[in-house]
């Protein structure tokens, strides 16, 4: 028997998306819940999960931060702490709000600097950064020392050993700034788990133009590079104070960790997710067949089961860590010709149902799955999505969720039903669904350790015994 599905985290209302309603778990039958460590039992590891007591990722923010010089900052400097905004979205916010507040205190009792400056980092929009701060009430929190930015804003030329890119001006222009980030790793399709922890420095940190040498310009290995450079910079390196990053596993918050050495808390990350998302991520290889239900407050590609995102679940039938796989950027892969051309996703996921998702980032790949869209409100958002002309010619709209399952079951009769509604430490699905997925894990588990993982770490360089994953 398993237990009934787990509530999910909640969702915040938004311009970009539709307006929150009943989550799946709650209307959909045969709903369970299958826990991450009865899956993989040595990946249960975790200080937080949704609902648990927040003072435990207090705890350990600030456990982390009492070793880290901070004799550098001056009583009259000012400090700029940088968030970005998928931190906001994970279990609800709350635990990476606590880390930020964690490290605004620590730097004001060990220095004594009273102006330090929380930034609410933007991927693309306009209205992000202030939908999160009226949200977790940011301005009453940080004593009015908050300032929202984005890609749009004006910018700071920055000298590189590839050239000048640019950096957005307002988050820089303090006598310091912290890295404060999260290592949720999501697009694996992108980054191959390669630095992880410098993405920020050519994606939020930096003017669109410059992300867009990330997303448009070059391949998912060698546009690693961009983010180092921007980081090894003169101009970075002079204002830099130190990182503090959120940690995750499937099961949940693994710990807070700060360094002034990046490189050495994004290899200790790079470790944790071989070992811990490897195994997740190759469990949704193992599944054949399945009806996938979008369920969240952000962007579909973002909505996690058992604390890993749909994103990869697309790209399972890959391997996304082998370094040796010829796809060469997320959503696209090499012909036999050597040529570019889009990729289609996982062929397992045989329709996706979006009970509430946002548009406007591509869905690169969708247009070749049925999609079916629940509520007329919802897909008419769709249908003016001018990222996804395709899915909004070929989805077909449904009344409700029930009555989109049905529909769903009617291009592809299936009982395997899996979630994603943002739970870490577990994931919803049907009883079907539970089964192969506790009938597969044993397997996945001992292939992930016993012949994969040492693939993964000698194709980066990593020896496992010189670092420690949970630390």
């Amino acid at each position: 028997m398993y237990r009934p599905a787990v509530a999910p985290p909640r969702i915040m209302e938004t311009f970009y998306g539709p307006k929150p309603k009943e989550r799946a778990v709650n209307l959909l039958e045969d709903m369970v819940s299958v826990e991450v460590e009865e899956l993989f039992p040595d990946v249960n590891e975790r200080i937080y999960r949704d609902g648990d007591d927040l003072s435990a990722v207090r705890k350990a923010a600030d456990k982390a931060l009492a070793p880290i010089d901070m004799t550098f900052v001056k009583p009259g400097d000012t400090v700029k702490v940088l968030s970005s905004e998928h931190g906001f979205s994970i279990m609800g916010g709350e635990p990476y709000v606590v880390m930020l507040e964690a490290v605004r205190d620590g730097i004001r009792a060990k220095t004594g600097c009273k102006d330090i400056r929380l930034m609410v980092g933007a991927y693309k929009g306009f209205r992000e950064s202030d939908e999160f701060i009226a949200q977790y009430d940011l301005k009453r929190r940080f004593e009015g020392k908050v300032y929202g930015y984005g890609p749009w804003d004006k910018d700071v030329p920055i000298e590189t050993q590839i050239g000048t890119v640019y950096g957005i001006r307002k988050a820089f222009d303090g006598n310091w700034f912290v890295h404060c980030y999260y290592d949720d790793p999501r697009e694996i399709y992108y980054h191959r788990q390669i630095q992880r922890a410098f993405k920020p420095f050519g994606m939020s940190y930096v003017r669109f133009e410059t992300r867009s040498i990330y997303h448009m310009n070059f391949a998912n290995r060698s546009c690693n590079f961009l983010p180092i450079a921007v980081f090894n910079s003169p101009f970075i390196q002079e204002r830099y104070a130190f990182s503090c990053v959120l940690r995750h596993s499937p099961a949940g918050i693994l710990t807070v960790d700060a360094d002034k050495d990046l490189s050495a808390l994004d290899k200790r990350i790079t470790v944790s997710h071989l070992k811990k998302y490897g195994k997740m991520m190759r469990l949704f290889h193992a599944v054949d067949e399945c009806i996938a239900v979008l369920d969240g407050g952000r962007w579909g590609f973002y909505l996690h089961a058992g604390g890993t995102i749909f994103g990869v679940f697309m790209h399972a039938h890959d391997d996304l860590f082998d370094l040796t796989n010829a796809k060469v950027l997320g959503g696209f892969k090499k012909n036999e010709k050597g040529e570019i051309v889009p990729m289609l996703i996982n062929p397992a996921c045989k329709v996706i149902v979006m009970n509430q998702a946002w548009p406007g980032i591509n869905y690169l790949g969708l247009d070749e799955t049925p999609i079916i869209i629940a509520g007329e409100d919802h897909a008419a958002l769709w249908k003016a999505d001018h990222c996804n002309p395709y899915i909004s010619e070929t989805a077909r709209t449904a009344p409700d969720l029930n009555r989109a399952m049905d529909m769903a079951r009617d291009i592809y009769p299936t009982d395997k039903v899996i979630v994603f509604d943002g739970s870490f430490g577990c994931i919803n699905c049907s009883s079907a669904m539970a089964d192969l997925l506790v009938k597969k894990a044993p397997e996945v588990g001992r292939q992930v350790d016993e012949e994969l993982l040492p693939m993964w770490l000698k194709q980066r360089g990593i020896d496992l015994g010189v670092y420690d994953a949970d630390v």
